[in-house]
């Protein structure tokens, strides 16, 4: 069974860093992009950035460019998220997914897009 385990979130004042990792284990034959995403209670989930596994493309939201940085370690299967200049918007549940079964290589915003996802890590930024 495929899993996605996060870890890294917590609290942070304005102005600082946290960094998010997400690594998946089972048994993974093909996978084509992961991602992370949050959400606020009340609110759709919204895609924060994503990477291709296999050419290491990255793509992020417009609130957080410049700020945020995806990346992966194809050795450990895992995906991080450098979240520095952090903003109280930036507090949310942060889960990690991942796409194994779309057959497309380009990136997905769409949270349908991602077949696996983490069971979510909190990230709070005080003001």
């Amino acid at each position: 069974q495929v899993q996605l385990v996060e870890s890294g979130g917590g609290l942070v004042q304005a102005g600082g860093s946290l960094r998010l990792s997400c690594a998946e284990s089972g048994l993974i034959f093909r996978r084509y992009k992961m991602g992370w995403f949050r959400q606020v209670p009340g609110k759709e989930r919204e895609f924060v950035a994503g990477i291709t596994w296999t050419g290491g493309n990255t793509a992020y939201a417009d609130s957080v460019k410049g700020r945020f940085t995806i990346s992966r370690d194809i050795a450990k299967n895992t995906v991080y998220l450098q979240m520095n200049s952090l903003k109280p918007e930036d507090t949310a549940d942060y889960y990690c997914a991942a796409d194994h079964v779309s057959g497309r290589t380009y990136l997905d915003t769409d949270p349908g897009m991602y077949d696996v996802w983490g069971q979510g890590t909190q990230v709070t930024v005080s003001s």
